[in-house]
C-alpha cells in the first residue's frame, strides 16, 4: 500500500513559498526529530536555493537522543545549513533560534534591516507552537492534527526577525514508501487516508527489530512476539480489543499502538537512519528503474503485436 496525501492548498501553500523566496534572508525548516528524512520536503532544497538554512528538529523529548545527534551532525554535513533539536518542553531552546539567525547573518546589519526569516514544514510538525513560543503570544492556531495552517502570516519577533509561517506542505509522491509510513505513524497525514491496522503493522515490524525490550515493557508483554502479527494480538489480548469469537480487533490494537507511540508512553523512539534511508532511497531507485524498464518492454511489445496485426 502506498500512503500519499497532497490537498489543494498544498500545491497553493508551494507556489506562494516560490513567489516569495527571493525576499527571504533565512529559512527555518522544521523537521520531527523522530524522522528527520521523512519530515524534510525534498522541494525545500529547489526552493531555498542557497539561502541559509536552521533545520529544526523539533520534538526531541520524543527522539532518540543518541540518533538525534546522528541526525544533526548529518545534517550539518550540507552547506548553508545549521540543525539543532529542540523541544516544545523547553522555550529557552526555541528562543535560542533568533540569536542563531542573526549569527547565520554575520553581515546584516539588523538594527538598520530587520532579518527576513521563513518557518518551513510539514503538517503536523510543531511550527504554530514554536512561533507562538517565540513571540510571546498566541498568533498561530495550533491543533494535534495535520493541515492546521491554510494561509501565510508574517510575525514581527525579537532580535529584528521578521517570520513569515506558511502552511504545511507534503510533495507529490511520498518516496520511499516508507516514508509515507513514517509520516502517518508520527501524524503528520490525516488518518481518513490510511488504516490504523496497516501503519500499525509496519510500525511494529521496525519496534520488534529496534526497540522490542521498550514494547515489551509498555504493554507487559514476558516474552517477546515473533512479528508484526504476534505483537498486535498480544497488545489487542492486554488491552481487551477482542471481537466475538476471541479474535483481537486489529485496527483498535493497532489504534493503541499508534496513539502511544506518537504520545511518547513507549519511551524516546526514532524511526530511521541515515544508513536506513539511503539504502531505502537506493532500493526505490532500483525499483523504480525496473518497472519503467517493464513498462518500455511492454510498450514495445504492444506495437510489435500491432505492427504484425496490420501488416
Amino acid at each position: 500500500m502506498s500512503i500519499n496525501w497532497f490537498p489543494g492548498h498544498m500545491h497553493k501553500a508551494r507556489k506562494e513559498i516560490a513567489e516569495v523566496m527571493p525576499q527571504v534572508d533565512i529559512i527555518i525548516e522544521m523537521l520531527d526529530a523522530r524522522i528527520p528524512f521523512s519530515s524534510e520536503n525534498p522541494l525545500v532544497p529547489q526552493l531555498r536555493g542557497n539561502t541559509p538554512c536552521i533545520k529544526v528538529l523539533n520534538k526531541a523529548d520524543l527522539a532518540d537522543p543518541a540518533l538525534t545527534a546522528v541526525w544533526v551532525a548529518h545534517f550539518e554535513q550540507q552547506t548553508g545549513v545549521r540543525a539543532i533539536p529542540i523541544s516544545q518542553q523547553h522555550p529557552e531552546q526555541i528562543k535560542a533560534l533568533l540569536k542563531l539567525c542573526n549569527d547565520m547573518l554575520p553581515e546584516r546589519n539588523l538594527e538598520i534591516r530587520p532579518a527576513r526569516a521563513m518557518i518551513m514544514g510539514i503538517p503536523n510538525v510543531g511550527k504554530s507552537t514554536l512561533i507562538n513560543t517565540l513571540a510571546g503570544r498566541t498568533i498561530a492556531k495550533t491543533g494535534n492534527e495535520a493541515g492546521v495552517t491554510k494561509a501565510q502570516q508574517r510575525i514581527k519577533l525579537e532580535n529584528n526577525v521578521i517570520l513569515t509561517d506558511t502552511p504545511g506542505f507534503l510533495w507529490p509522491k511520498l518516496s520511499p514508501p516508507t516514508c509515507g509510513y513514517r509520516l502517518a505513524v508520527t501524524g503528520a497525514i490525516k488518518d481518513t487516508v490510511f488504516e490504523y491496522a496497516d501503519i500499525a503493522m509496519f510500525a511494529a515490524d521496525y519496534l520488534l527489530q529496534v526497540y522490542p525490550q521498550e514494547v515489551m515493557q509498555r504493554f507487559d508483554l514476558t516474552e517477546q512476539p515473533e512479528n508484526d502479527l504476534a505483537l498486535l494480538d498480544a497488545i489487542g489480548v492486554r488491552r481487551g480489543c477482542m471481537r466475538k469469537g476471541g479474535i483481537v480487533d486489529l485496527e483498535k490494537a493497532g489504534t493503541i499502538l499508534i496513539t502511544e507511540l506518537r504520545a511518547g508512553n513507549l519511551g524516546p523512539i526514532t524511526l530511521e537512519t541515515p544508513d536506513m534511508v539511503s539504502q531505502e532511497q537506493i532500493d526505490a531507485k532500483a525499483e523504480e528503474a525496473a518497472k519503467s524498464k517493464d513498462k518500455a518492454e511492454r510498450e514495445a511489445e504492444r506495437k510489435r503485436r500491432a505492427q504484425r496485426k496490420y501488416r
